[in-house]
């Protein structure tokens, strides 16, 4: 079976895909650990997964220097919330703080494609995808990076997510158990990593309940 080249673009040392699906009462964050230039890998134990706060994580695709850069101010600013309020700011604020970083950058942007997971108020799971210059929303599943384009399609027909414009509105989240939401990212990965030769190696899944985050790992086609 042959892979397909995604566009390339020089700033892009990372490709590989970013998947997150929200549940009644989880969120499921995964993406693999491949980072590649062009045809070349440059490592194969990658992290594209960093955890925000208690509730909050961010998977992101993109240029690796603009990731790190985002991360760290995004951590900045956390910790000056946390002084100020004396506690750790919610899923929903961390996605409206995300979404002004990168719009305050719109002339000159992050070249980072992000999707935040994790619990709102009322301890259900969120999701939030992204473009480069801050417009967001909240889904109840989404995918980001060079693999998104086959995924996609895949959860669309699996989760059909209702449109925002129904009224009355319905809850953004999906209505897989947590143990079918993993299995479903397990098997999305798998085929994303047939076609796409950015996407591969490693799959890392984080998963937020109300007991906390867990991580899993499983392993993908390494050509």
């Amino acid at each position: 079976m042959t892979k397909q080249q995604a566009n390339w673009s020089p700033y892009d040392n990372n490709g590989g895909s970013c998947v997150a699906i929200a549940g009644a009462d989880y969120c499921v964050i995964a993406a693999d650990t491949r980072m590649s230039t062009g045809y070349s890998i440059l490592t194969r134990e990658y992290s594209k997964i960093c955890k925000l706060a208690d509730k909050s994580v961010m998977a992101s695709s993109g240029f690796q220097a603009d990731v790190k850069a985002l991360q760290k101010h995004l951590a900045a600013r956390h910790l000056i919330y946390q002084h100020q309020h004396n506690k750790q700011m919610s899923c929903p604020a961390m996605a409206q703080l995300l979404s002004n970083t990168l719009y305050y950058k719109r002339f000159f942007p992050y070249y980072a494609f992000n999707v935040l997971g994790g619990l709102d108020s009322e301890g259900k799971g969120c999701v939030y995808t992204y473009d480069a210059v801050g417009s967001y929303e909240r889904v109840g599943y989404s995918a980001q990076g060079s693999g998104s384009t086959l995924i996609m399609p895949f959860l669309d027909n699996q989760l059909k997510s209702p449109s925002p414009l129904l009224l009355p509105a319905q809850d953004a989240v999906t209505p897989l158990s947590e143990l079918e939401a993993v299995d479903l990212v397990k098997t999305v990965f798998a085929s994303a990593t047939e076609r796409d030769i950015y996407t591969g190696d490693k799959l890392e899944i984080v998963v937020l309940n109300a007991d906390g985050i867990r991580r899993e790992y499983m392993e993908l086609r390494k050509d």
